[in-house]
């Protein structure tokens, strides 16, 4: 927030989504306007000002990329200072980004064409606009990778960090996850618990998961497991009070074993039941347990 504004004065939301052409930006547009935004897709930037003009009425998302007409980085940037300084608006900028191979698996898959590669292959346009637009990754208040997303998740984020819902302070979202299968890449905070006993080689064992009762007492019968526990939920206490402090609205935490059915499942739900105890908001995804 810009220091010129006043706490005291409601200010109306703006949200300017940019990023990397297939990463999202269409859904992620569709997602705010399902939010309770207006949402306005390839507004040339030299009609922007107009739009938000003195008395601009309600929360409103503005797709800006390389398709825009008159679109320039430095351009886009003047602009972006220029409202930030508007006591009237809140304005961030939101970077929709995914990983080059996904982006051209995706263009292959819906044969379409990149917007810089018209008569170049995909690969020579994607890493064109990432180098064009590079500037505005590093302008942005958030970053969202897509790229091992899967339904609703871009969406949940969005309302993480911008839903108009007053007054919900911190929300928090746990997932479980596999180290196998990659970390998550919203993870804000993640914790390894590789070191706790494993059900996977327990016959009985092997075909549950985290949220049974047997898994639950096989891995909380680890030695090291109630030291581990009151240690990291003791850790975690005062730093969530300090999230909430600096304004942050949205955390994730990602739990991790190495398949992602068992200990880290558990965990998770642990954590996440530690946290509701604790009057916090709380998410619970296990992003990988079909997957074991």
């Amino acid at each position: 927030m810009s220091p010129d504004k006043s706490p005291d004065k409601k200010s109306v939301p703006v949200l300017l989504v940019t990023g990397m052409s297939g990463a999202g930006k269409t859904s992620a547009l569709k997602a705010l306007e399902d939010m309770g935004y207006e949402a306005v897709d390839n507004l040339p930037l030299s009609l922007l000002m107009n739009l938000l003009q003195p008395g601009f009425p309600r929360p409103i998302a503005i797709g800006v990329d390389i398709r825009t007409r008159d679109f320039g980085v430095d351009a886009l940037v003047q602009q972006l200072d220029s409202l930030i300084k508007d006591a009237a608006l809140e304005t961030r900028m939101v970077f929709i980004d995914c990983d080059d191979e996904e982006l051209e698996r995706r263009y292959e898959e819906t044969r379409h064409r990149h917007p810089l590669a018209q008569d170049r292959p995909v690969t020579d346009g994607i890493a064109h606009e990432r180098q064009m637009i590079s500037a505005l990754r590093a302008r942005s208040d958030t970053v969202i990778d897509t790229t091992d997303f899967g339904p609703g998740e871009l969406k949940r984020i969005l309302e993480g960090n911008y839903g108009l819902q007053t007054g919900s302070g911190l929300e928090i979202f746990v997932t479980s996850f596999a180290y196998r299968q990659g970390l998550p890449r919203e993870a804000d905070l993640v914790f390894d618990v590789r070191f706790l006993r494993n059900p996977h080689y327990d016959a009985d064992l092997k075909p549950l998961s985290g949220k049974d009762k047997a898994v639950q007492d096989f891995v909380s019968s680890d030695p090291g497991f109630d030291a581990f526990f009151v240690g990291l939920t003791g850790w975690l206490l005062p730093l969530l009070s300090r999230y909430t402090d600096e304004g942050k609205s949205y955390l994730t935490l990602a739990v991790g074993c190495t398949g992602g059915r068992h200990r880290s499942v558990f965990m998770a739900e642990k954590l996440a039941h530690w946290l509701k105890k604790e009057n916090r908001s709380v998410h619970l995804l296990h992003r990988d347990m079909e997957k074991a």
